[in-house]
């Protein structure tokens, strides 16, 4: 048995038995020094492409999951617990696409004010974080997306974002759209955030939600 099979054979167990997906730094940090992850990911990717599961990077973690083909044997019906209203996927999408991006740079773009509860809802499931303050005056609290929002998408990256015809397809930016829209780089340097530091909870929820009922706002 050549090396780098037997290496694949370690992955495979590994990521059998992990309760969560794992990076390749996690990876190798169990395997004998100098194996070559990258070589034997990309050759089980390979091996499970036509398989009932399938080797997916999401996050830049690593995990088995069923083929798209075959996952209506997993689907049942049952009540969904929430969905995102029209208001929150817009907003969502704002932030995966600008961040870090605050509260006003956000309605400036919809264009309409943030009803209550909008952002409640995307913090608390997890798809949204408090990044930090914008360098300006009243040091505004910045907002990017978590890796559970790649994890709820399927994306690898921020990079693997759907162009903007795409996600107006889906309904997602209903929104004119500045003429230096792009995707964003997370590895780019931010020049005018500073991260939050211990301690620092901003009153985010008061600053971000208006009255109830206010007009114009959804």
């Amino acid at each position: 048995m050549s090396g780098r099979v037997q290496v694949e054979r370690m992955i495979e167990a590994l990521l059998f038995a992990a309760a969560e997906p794992l990076s390749a730094a996690d990876l190798a940090r169990r395997l004998p020094e100098g194996a070559d992850v990258g070589a034997a990911l990309a050759g089980l990717k390979q091996a499970y492409a036509e398989r009932g599961v399938r080797l997916a990077c999401v996050a830049d973690r690593w995990r088995f999951q069923t083929a798209d083909d075959l996952a209506f044997l997993m689907t049942e019906e049952r009540e969904e617990p929430r969905r995102l209203s029209k208001a929150a996927q817009e907003t969502l999408a704002i932030i995966a696409y600008h961040q870090p991006v605050t509260r006003a740079e956000i309605e400036a773009i919809r264009g309409v004010q943030a009803s209550r509860g909008t952002l409640d809802v995307l913090l608390e499931l997890g798809l949204v974080r408090l990044r930090g303050r914008r360098r300006t005056p009243g040091r505004p609290v910045t907002l990017g997306t978590t890796d559970a929002f790649l994890e709820h998408y399927g994306l690898s990256s921020l990079a693997d974002l759907p162009g903007a015809l795409e996600m107006r397809a889906m309904g997602l930016l209903d929104l004119d759209l500045p003429s230096d829209f792009s995707v964003p780089n997370p590895a780019a340097p931010v020049d005018d955030e500073d991260p939050l530091e211990e301690g620092d909870e901003p009153e985010f929820h008061q600053d971000f939600l208006g009255a109830e009922g206010e007009g114009g706002a959804d």
